[in-house]
Parts: C-alpha cells; structure tokens; sequence
C-alpha cells in the first residue's frame, strides 16, 4: 500500500518538515506544576504526610523530578520509580517499581535496616513509612531507600 503525502497552499506536510522543525514546546503544564495542582486537590487524611515525603524524595537528588501517574503522585529519574499508594489512609506507602515496564536487572539490592521494605516482585516493592512521628523517624530510611533504588531506574 502506497503512503501519499498530501501538499497544502506552499506549506509542508508533518511527514516533509525536518525533524528541527518540530514543536517542541510542551502542550501541558510542566510536571512540578501537575503534582503541586494535583495535591492541592486532594482529599486525603494524610496530605501534610504525603507533602512531606515528596519533599523528601525530591530533595534525594537533583535528577528525580516529579508528576502524576497512574492517578496519583508518582516520582521519576530518566524513567517512574515510585508511586504513593493512596488506597492507603492510615499510613504513607510508596509502591518503588523500574517503569511502566519491567526492566532486566541484575538482583535489586535495598538497604532496609528498618524493616519497611515489602517485595511484591523481582523489580517492585510496597515502602511503609507510616505517619506523623514514624514517618519523620524513618525520613533517612526512606532517602536510603531511594538513592538505591534510582540505581536500577
């Protein structure tokens, strides 16, 4: 089957222009300003928590940047690695994953001296940090816990 590219009054086709030539302006708004829309509207007995574990998150490295995915706030390096369970009302989780898809990784090895890790899979863990006074107790747990787990993301 022939592919015809259909010429208009001296302007070029997607399919001629030059890669260059491209939009690349983003059509939505940036990705901070998701996740900061996305919280502000969100109805959560634990959204101060939730607030803080993003801080946290973000302050582990200039390279992870934040959005929202899978409907809820969810974390990035060059690909999503984590994602705050909501379905959870008592305590703040984060479900650590390699993607959308998984990714073949030599054996995942996370410091959990605390014992908040739950694997669920070779390449996905549920993270309880709990709320109030126990999420702020086990913060340094949680930066550990990333700056592993960015590894293999």
């Amino acid at each position: 089957m022939a592919t015809t590219v259909r010429k208009t009054a001296g302007k070029k086709s997607v399919a001629e222009r030059p890669k260059t030539a491209r939009r690349k302006t983003p059509s939505r708004p940036l990705a901070e300003d998701a996740s900061s829309s996305f919280l502000d509207a969100l109805d959560h007995p634990l959204k101060a928590d939730i607030e803080t574990v993003r801080k946290l998150i973000l302050g582990v490295s200039p390279t992870i940047s934040d959005g929202v995915k899978w409907n809820s706030l969810s974390f990035r390096k060059s690909d999503w690695f984590a994602t705050v369970n909501l379905r959870s009302t008592d305590v703040v989780q984060l479900v650590f994953h390699t993607g959308a898809k998984a990714k073949d990784n030599p054996e995942m090895k996370i410091p959990d001296p605390s014992g908040l890790v739950l694997w669920l899979a070779k390449d996905r863990v549920l993270v309880t940090l709990g709320s109030g006074r126990t999420l702020k107790t086990n913060a340094k747990a949680c930066e550990a816990i990333v700056t592993a787990w960015i590894k293999y993301a």
